[in-house]
């Protein structure tokens, strides 16, 4: 029977969802109702070209961080695990800035997306290799590793810049501070091929999930097929979070906090914990954005920098918790 807990949660998760994305895009500057501006009238253009958009790709790239986290904590069985911990956005930063400095040499579209989502592969599949290095599990290998890659690709992305031209500089720049400053219909529509795939596949593999999270050798006692299903985990993680950072930069500590709250509500399953993830992380990161651009508007503050704040106390936290007896 199904439980009714996780059910509640999810149901009062998603009213909380619907309300955020309701409102945040009434609100700036100042406030715009929907009902009380014509169609064609300049507050309806901000609210529908500029606002709603930003909303919509915020909320989904905070579910797709969400969902990545998730999976990394039951792959690597660490509530420490996600994908900027882990240097995971920092290999796929590294892929997108290389798809600015080879721009003119790169005519096809996407290549930014592409690069980022390589990077992504690449660091998530080595950092796997380091931890279990010697077909030993350690987590503390896997956090220094992550450490280590973390200062790897930013010491490159640095020398990339001091190689480049202004120009290029200030892309650089502005593509590593995460946020969705700009970000218009074109980048939601980016956006969405990434990170809609990427979560589908991964949602798929629920029950793969809950076995891999209590240890390889259970998962492989009750026929889960191993490589398959890290490969592709893998494949589903790097594709989405390649495809957020081509578009909107690294955000931080979102693919932390959604998961270990969610899991707070709902347990380790990760039939639920899949949906309160996602709900939780659209939600914050929308909040979070949406108080990036109003609490020194007309100026705004870089969303990867609020969720930093957040973030780091918050991680702090989970290291003091993991060392009590």
């Amino acid at each position: 029977m199904t439980p009714a807990k996780p059910w509640v949660s999810i149901a009062l998760l998603s009213v909380f969802a619907a309300l955020v994305l309701l409102l945040a895009p009434c609100v700036g500057m100042q406030w715009i109702w929907p009902w009380l501006d014509p169609w064609g009238s300049l507050d309806a253009g901000i609210l529908w070209e500029i606002r709603v958009p930003r909303v919509l790709a915020s909320f989904l790239t905070g579910a797709g961080l969400a969902v990545c986290g998730m999976v990394f904590q039951a792959l690597f069985r660490s509530p420490l695990a996600s994908p900027f911990t882990f240097g995971v956005a920092s290999g796929a930063s590294f892929g997108s800035v290389l798809a600015i400095i080879l721009g003119e040499f790169l005519p096809f579209y996407g290549a930014s997306g592409l690069f980022a989502l390589l990077g992504a592969a690449f660091t998530v599949v080595l950092v796997y290799r380091l931890a279990t290095w010697g077909r030993h599990f350690s987590i503390s290998t896997l956090l220094l590793a992550g450490v280590a890659i973390n200062y790897f690709f930013g010491s490159a992305v640095t020398f990339i810049q001091y190689l480049s031209d202004f120009t290029n500089v200030f892309r650089i720049l502005h593509s590593l501070m995460g946020g969705f400053e700009g970000v218009g219909m074109d980048a939601l529509w980016q956006l969405i091929p990434f990170v809609i795939p990427g979560m589908i596949l991964i949602a798929c593999l629920p029950y793969e999930l809950n076995l891999l999270s209590m240890g390889d050798d259970i998962a492989a006692s009750r026929g889960v097929h191993l490589n398959r299903t890290r490969k592709l985990l893998f494949f589903g993680t790097s594709v989405t979070v390649g495809g957020i950072v081509a578009v909107c930069g690294p955000i931080g500590f979102v693919g932390l906090m959604a998961p270990h709250i969610g899991r707070l509500m709902v347990g380790n399953d990760h039939r639920y914990l899949m949906i309160v993830s996602a709900l939780l992380g659209g939600s914050l990161l929308t909040l979070c954005d949406t108080l990036s651009r109003t609490v020194i508007a007309p100026a705004e503050i870089p969303v990867g920098v609020v969720t930093s704040l957040l973030g780091c106390p918050f991680f702090v936290w989970l290291l003091l918790r993991q060392k009590r007896p």
